[in-house]
């Protein structure tokens, strides 16, 4: 019997190897690999090799864990590759639209929308006052209108960006939130879209090949070009004279009498008659004008006086000019009021309407 019990070396030995049989192929390489190191480097590299292989059948190793976890992730990773990704579609969209909607944005404060909408509506009532009866409201007259206001609002952006290209170190002081001032447009950029808009004005007006249209055109490209243009005998905005002049003239004058005699002769086959409307509108927006030269520098007396912009608003400050301002609309909106309360004149007037005389197509009663 002493024979038969196994010496505790042995039974060590014993259990060793029967732990060693029941390990996964993971020990074996990882034996196999360190015995190809030097016998030293193997008997101390085998004491912690044992205790791994302890821990694992001690079911405290992680291997069978890895083996589970990574099959578990890849059939994840394939669930996920056959699911919709809606929000990754959304921010893709996002994404592409932010751009654009920024350089929608950009474009609308460069094209001064408070200038768009005032010339839109000038030429719209002003064509309006070439209309006789209703049938004049036509497929001919809308499209003649139509030629019109496109072509001025195409060299309305013009001289705006032109403006907006010779003031770029005031806009910065006054208006820095523009894109020129903002650095949101390049120089090419800009004298690219300037240009654009002033070749584009022109060829409507070439094309529709009414020669009042072009020639409102016309004066309004050279007078916006010296208002705003940095040149010897240019740039007449640093007086405060020459630009309200400027403004009034295309605002006053060639909106009102031009775009009329687009509409008058161009579409209606018409003579030429300014007919009491047509003065009085003329009248009414030549103070409407000066009052716009005058208000439009009020906001900018920081930056003006440093560049040598002598306006109204400088010399007078904008308290005096504000009520100045205010005075001549009230003066312009109350003469108005009595003119129309006073005259029992209610429609155009023109030498082809038989009950008209033509001499009084040019007083106002």
């Amino acid at each position: 019997m002493d024979s038969l019990r196994l010496q505790p070396p042995l039974l060590l030995s014993v259990g060793v190897q029967q732990r060693d049989h029941c390990l996964p192929s993971f020990c074996s390489i990882q034996q196999n690999t360190k015995r190809q190191t030097s016998l030293s480097n193997q008997r101390i590299k085998r004491r912690p090799t044992v205790i791994r292989c302890q821990k694992f059948s001690g079911w405290k190793y992680s291997y069978p864990e890895i083996s589970h976890r990574s099959i578990n992730t890849s059939s994840n990773a394939s669930m996920q590759a056959l699911q919709p990704e809606p929000k990754a579609n959304d921010s893709a969209i996002m994404s592409m639209s932010k751009p654009i909607s920024t350089s929608l944005n950009a474009f609308y404060r460069f094209s001064r929308p408070h200038t768009v909408i005032g010339t839109a509506l000038s030429i719209f009532s002003v064509s309006l006052l070439a209309v006789e009866s209703l049938p004049d409201i036509s497929p001919l007259f809308l499209t003649g209108l139509l030629e019109a206001v496109v072509s001025a609002l195409f060299m309305n952006i013009y001289i705006v960006g032109l403006n907006q290209l010779s003031d770029i170190d005031i806009d910065k002081v006054n208006k820095p939130t523009l894109p020129l001032a903002s650095g949101e447009y390049s120089p090419a950029v800009r004298v690219a879209i300037a240009s654009t808009f002033a070749a584009m004005s022109f060829g409507v007006g070439f094309v529709v090949g009414s020669m009042h249209l072009l020639w409102a055109l016309f004066v309004s490209f050279v007078l916006g070009t010296a208002y705003s243009i940095n040149l010897p005998y240019f740039r007449w905005k640093r007086s405060a004279i020459v630009s309200a002049l400027c403004i009034v003239a295309v605002r006053a004058m060639i909106v009102q009498l031009a775009f009329f005699l687009h509409i008058q002769t161009f579409i209606f086959r018409r003579l030429v008659a300014f007919s009491r409307p047509l003065i009085f509108a003329t009248a009414f927006m030549t103070f409407f004008s000066v009052v716009i030269a005058l208000f439009k520098d009020i906001p900018d007396i920081e930056g003006d006086p440093i560049f040598g912009i002598l306006s109204f608003s400088v010399r007078l400050g904008q308290k005096k000019v504000f009520w100045i301002c205010v005075g001549l609309l009230e003066m312009a909106y109350v003469v108005a009021m009595s003119i129309g309360a006073s005259s029992s004149y209610s429609w155009c007037c023109c030498p082809c309407n038989p009950s008209c005389n033509p001499m009084e197509a040019c007083t106002i009663s």
